[in-house]
C-alpha cells in the first residue's frame, strides 16, 4: 500500500450534641472516608479494561522476496529500506540543523541539584523550552537522560519536580539523584495559543507533510543536540524515558537518532492498535486503513543493539506487549545482544510504580554507567 499519507462537601457534627453521639458520628464519617479512599486507590490501580491483545507481526528477519535473512549485513540493507518506509510516511526532516541558540530563563539551587527553565530553538523561526537537572558537586562528564513527559496540563514541570502531585511521575528528579543529567522538554502539543489540533496545524503549514510524531520525532533529536551542548554531558551516553504520550516520543526519537544509547518506554500503548495512536497528535487516521504496512517491532528493529525495556501495566500494554519484544530479539541476537532488548509487565494499571522504577534506573545504569 503507498505510504502517501494524503491518500491516506459533610455535615458538621454539632458541639451541643452528646459526647457519645458524637463519637458514633465522627467514627462513621472516618469509616466512609477511609472506605472511600481505598475504593478509589483500587479503582486507580485497576486496569478498566484489558490490555490488547498481540496482533500478527510480520517477520523482520525476511525480505520483500520472502528469503530469510541470516547475517547482519543483509538486515542492514534491510534496515535502511524500512527505516525509508518510515520516513516516507512520517515525512522527512530537515536536512540542516538551525543552530540552537540556548538560553537560561530561571535558575533554582536546591539541595542536591540544579535546576534551570532552558530554551532552545528547534529550527529556524520555531523555539521550545523546557527543564535541565544537574547533580551537584559531580565532577567530570556525565550520563544523561531525555524525559518525555506524559499527557499533562503542567507537562515538563511533572517530570522536573515542579508539580509534585505525583512522585510517581517525577523522572527527572529521581534520575538526576542518581548522577544524570537529565532534560524534559515540554511537548509541543502544549506550546501556548493552541490545542493539541491547533498545534498540530501550526507545524503542518510549515511542514504539510509532517505528522504530530515527526514534529515529535525532530524535537527528540534536537533534545539530544541541546545535551550534547552541555560540556559536563558525556555525548556517548545518552538515554530517553517516556511514560504514556512521553513513551511514544521515545520510542520515535531513540528509532531515528541513533545517539540515544538506551530507552525506557513505559506504557506507551506499543502496539499501533493498542491506543490512540491515530489521533492527529500522533500519526493520523491512515494508519487504520486495511493493509497499512508499518508497525512498530519495525522501530523497535531500528534502535537494535542500543538498550530498549518495555514497562507495561496492563491497560494499554500487557502480555501482548511482550510479542512486540519477541518479534524483534531476533534481530538484536544478529548483533550479538539479545539481551539488551527486555520488557516488565509490573500489572499496576498506567502508572510508574516503585517495581517499574527500580527496573529502569537498573536498566539505564548498566547501559550508561558503563
Amino acid at each position: 500500500m503507498p505510504l502517501n499519507r494524503k491518500s491516506r462537601q459533610l455535615s458538621i457534627v454539632p458541639d451541643l450534641l452528646y459526647p457519645r453521639m458524637r463519637t458514633t458520628l465522627l467514627a462513621a464519617v472516618l469509616l466512609v472516608g477511609i472506605s472511600w479512599q481505598a475504593t478509589a486507590a483500587v479503582k486507580a490501580a485497576t486496569p478498566s479494561k484489558p490490555a490488547p491483545a498481540a496482533p500478527i507481526l510480520a517477520p523482520l528477519l525476511q525480505s520483500l522476496a520472502r528469503d530469510p535473512i541470516a547475517r547482519l549485513e543483509d538486515w542492514r540493507r534491510e534496515r535502511v529500506r524500512l527505516r525509508g518506509q518510515w520516513i516516507d510516511y512520517l515525512g522527512r526532516f530537515p536536512a540542516k540543523k538551525a543552530p540552537l541558540k540556548t538560553g537560561i530563563l530561571a535558575t533554582e539551587d536546591l539541595t542536591d541539584f540544579i535546576r534551570q527553565r532552558v530554551t532552545y530553538r528547534i529550527e529556524d523561526g520555531v523555539m521550545t523550552d523546557g527543564y535541565l537537572l544537574t547533580p551537584k558537586n559531580v565532577l567530570g562528564r556525565l550520563p544523561a537522560i531525555v524525559v518525555f513527559h506524559q499527557t499533562i496540563e503542567t507537562q515538563a514541570q511533572q517530570a522536573a519536580g515542579i508539580d509534585a502531585s505525583n512522585p510517581e511521575l517525577m523522572h527527572g528528579v529521581q534520575l538526576v539523584r542518581r548522577g544524570y543529567v537529565v532534560l524534559c522538554p515540554r511537548c509541543f502539543i502544549f506550546d501556548e495559543g493552541a490545542d493539541h489540533a491547533g498545534n498540530v496545524a501550526i507545524v503542518q503549514r510549515r511542514h504539510p507533510d509532517w505528522t504530530g510524531m515527526t514534529r515529535m520525532t525532530w524535537d527528540g533529536i534536537r533534545a539530544v543536540d541541546f545535551l550534547e551542548s552541555l560540556p559536563n554531558v558525556d555525548p556517548a551516553r545518552i538515554g530517553g524515558l517516556g511514560h504514556s504520550l512521553g513513551a511514544k516520543g521515545v520510542l520515535y526519537a531513540a528509532a531515528f537518532d541513533e545517539r540515544y544509547r538506551a530507552v525506557v518506554f513505559s506504557e506507551g500503548g506499543i502496539g499501533l492498535g493498542f491506543s490512540n495512536w491515530e489521533a492527529l497528535w500522533y500519526l493520523g487516521k491512515n494508519i487504520r486503513a486495511p493493509g497499512f504496512p508499518l508497525e512498530h517491532h519495525q522501530l523497535m528493529a531500528l534502535i537494535a543493539p542500543r538498550g530498549f525495556l518495555l514497562l507495561a501495566g496492563e491497560t494499554v500494554d500487557g502480555a501482548g506487549s511482550g510479542a512486540f519484544v519477541e518479534a524483534v530479539r531476533p534481530v538484536y541476537a544478529l548483533y550479538g545482544a539479545p539481551q539488551n532488548v527486555a520488557w516488565l509487565n509490573h500489572a499496576a494499571g498506567h502508572r510508574y510504580p516503585p517495581a517499574a522504577q527500580e527496573r529502569a534506573e537498573a536498566f539505564f545504569d548498566a547501559h550508561l554507567k558503563k
